[in-house]
């Protein structure tokens, strides 16, 4: 009787706690047991064992962003993820990958957090394709996430050239079209890895020189930078002041020379020099390099939107380039240009794919990836050189990519989507700069004479890469903090609040389109001059109605057709000869309209640089003057 009432009560017990399980059980099963979950993987679908997956506080990156940006090596605040995780790393939540790359965070605060996985080999990069957008802890409670990480090219990788990337990856030949591709040209010729037929005018000036011009440099001005000279392709008013001339013509044996004499000493023997490549051409400007020895050197450029009747000598067609490199005006006597300012040297790195660099005596070698449909054969091998930004640039010496076997290839290759925002960014951002190289020369190179592979962090980039971090003084206006002159975007960017803030950390990748697959203009993802701004209302939903957004801002909306780009990407910069009026007459005091765009994407105030009474070309370009100063006086407004 005792055993049997005994029973009775283990079994009523048994199936209350089955009971009890079952609903702890169910509930569990109906709200998730709250943990994030996942697996960490490469793009081949190799799983990342002993990765470390951390859970960034947006909250940090936001009080960073704060602060103002530190422009220097080992500076605390410049690399948003990375610099935060490397002061809490110890603080932050984060999980251990096991053998089939899965994980598990049980428990973390409420917020919002950034995903950032940490390999632990050197075969995989940081970062991972969801570290770029923070996620509300509610969005990752009882969710199972899969991260894809960037694989890194092995150190014995080579470079192959861009021909044999195309190979397998037909889709990217839209990458012929783009201007990264059609910077240095033969001269008039595209290459195989070439397509400038989107570019109609893109040689306008190179065929001007081939139908023979003469241009007079004179009014030398030792102070002032690469156009010391005044040009013009008409004796000036004050013959005494020419110093050199320059005759463009096109020879018996095809090719364009030029004949530079001295005006100061007619027995000084003229000199003739051959035009071999072009640089530039498609969008504002196109310069001319000729060989001495075994270096190239450019000279002269062509500003594609230039006027005689503008008032700014930097804004004519034809503009200086070292004039001065090809005449001493202390001697009076022309001269060859010097070797330390060869294009090889001074230039290259930033152009050339698989960029080497070695001395023989007083000459400078560069090197580029060999390519059978390269641009020129540069290293007289036989085989012509890729001389532009090709595939490897952005992914890698390729070698060992070409080699693996499918299942292996993601890890030989750099995949920039998959990295940290910043990593991604500093892989234009080494070119699209101004630091000195740590040769102290205007290149971006180690004291091995190589550029940076993608997937390194930016501190290691300015250590080891540069004697100064980023441009000087004289290349930002008078605020100190919108740059004047060109290929400064990346500059101005990582100052931006697109860069440093706690939603979405934004890579240039995010708005350009490398391989120009969209077919817009400067490989934009979507057209920004739609009249539904496509590209930036991607982000930026509850600001698509544009005068209302203006009416909020400033008080009133403009009646004629504004898109985003008018007010927040002001032309502070100028590559070519801009836009706009000329500055003479009664047009003076009116302002110019620069032709690069501002990467800060702030909306500069009036008052950054004054309104009235400027010295013409001395006043920053600001929104105001640039879109509203088509139709409205700068003054009057």
């Amino acid at each position: 009787m005792k055993l049997k009432i005994v029973l009775t009560l283990f079994l009523s017990l048994f199936i209350s706690v089955l009971i009890l399980i079952y609903g702890i059980h169910t509930e569990a099963l109906k709200a998730g047991d709250g943990a994030l979950k996942g697996q960490v993987a490469d793009a081949s679908g190799q799983a990342i064992a002993k990765a470390t997956v951390y859970l960034i506080p947006a909250a940090d990156i936001e009080a960073m962003a704060k602060t103002k940006i530190e422009i220097k090596r080992d500076s605390k605040n410049d690399e948003p993820l990375e610099d935060n995780l490397s002061a809490n790393k110890d603080k932050y939540t984060k999980a251990v990958t096991d053998a089939k790359g899965n994980f598990k965070i049980a428990k973390f605060p409420d917020g919002k957090y950034f995903i950032y996985v940490e390999p632990s080999d050197k075969n995989h990069l940081p970062g991972g394709d969801k570290s770029n957008k923070s996620l509300d802890a509610s969005e990752l409670r009882g969710k199972t996430i899969k991260i894809l990480i960037s694989g890194n090219p092995p150190s014995t990788a080579t470079y192959a050239g861009s021909s044999k990337c195309l190979l397998c990856h037909k889709a990217y030949e839209t990458e012929k079209k783009t201007l990264h591709k059609l910077g240095i040209r033969a001269a008039g010729k595209d290459s195989k890895l070439q397509d400038s037929s989107d570019f109609p005018e893109l040689d306008n000036g190179l065929k001007k020189l081939e139908a023979g011009m003469k241009f007079y440099f004179y009014n030398f001005d030792k102070t002032r930078g690469f156009d010391k000279y005044m040009v013009s392709d008409k004796m000036p008013p004050d013959p005494a002041s020419v110093s050199l001339t320059a005759a463009f013509f096109k020879d018996k044996d095809g090719k364009l020379k030029f004949k530079t004499e001295n005006m100061k000493d007619a027995s000084d023997p003229a000199r003739t020099y051959t035009i071999d490549l072009t640089y530039g051409g498609g969008l504002y400007k196109q310069r001319y390099l000729f060989k001495v020895g075994k270096n190239y050197y450019p000279f002269l450029q062509f500003n594609t939107m230039g006027d005689e009747g503008f008032g700014d000598r930097t804004r004519k067609p034809w503009r200086d380039y070292h004039a001065d490199w090809l005449y001493n005006e202390e001697a009076k006597k022309l001269t060859d240009p010097p070797k330390k300012k060869a294009f090889e040297a001074e230039c290259a790195s930033c152009h050339y794919t698989g960029y080497t660099l070695k001395h023989e005596g007083d000459d400078y070698i560069a090197g580029a990836v060999n390519d059978p449909n390269g641009e020129l054969d540069i290293d007289g091998d036989g085989i012509p050189n890729e001389l532009n930004i090709g595939c490897e640039v952005c992914h890698g010496p390729g070698s060992e990519h070409i080699k693996a076997p499918i299942a292996k290839r993601a890890v030989t290759i750099v995949s920039p989507g998959k990295l940290s925002p910043e990593r991604s960014s500093i892989i234009c951002g080494q070119c699209h700069s101004r630091p000195l190289g740590i040769t102290n020369n205007e290149q971006p190179i180690n004291k091995d004479y190589k550029m940076m592979l993608p997937g390194m962090s930016r501190n290691e980039f300015l250590v080891n890469y540069t004697s100064r971090e980023d441009a000087g003084q004289n290349d930002y206006w008078a605020d100190g903090i919108h740059s004047k002159s060109h290929h400064q975007q990346y500059t101005d960017f990582i100052k931006s609040k697109k860069y440093r803030n706690g939603n979405q950390i934004l890579s240039c990748t995010d708005c350009h389109n490398p391989h120009g697959m969209a077919g817009i203009k400067h490989q934009m993802r979507a057209d920004v001059r739609d009249d539904k701004n496509s590209l930036c209302a991607t982000c930026h939903k509850d600001k698509t109605d544009i005068k209302m957004h203006m009416q909020a801002k400033i008080g009133f909306a403009e009646k004629g057709a504004i898109n985003c780009i008018d007010c927040h990407a002001a032309k502070t910069m100028q590559t070519g000869a801009g836009f706009g009026k000329g500055l003479t007459g009664k047009d003076a005091k009116n302002y110019w309209m620069n032709d690069i765009t501002s990467h800060i994407f702030d909306v500069p105030r009036k008052d950054n640089a004054g309104v009235k009474d400027v010295e013409p070309g001395k006043a920053m370009p600001i929104p105001y003057t640039n879109k509203c100063g088509m139709c409205h006086k700068a003054d009057g407004l």
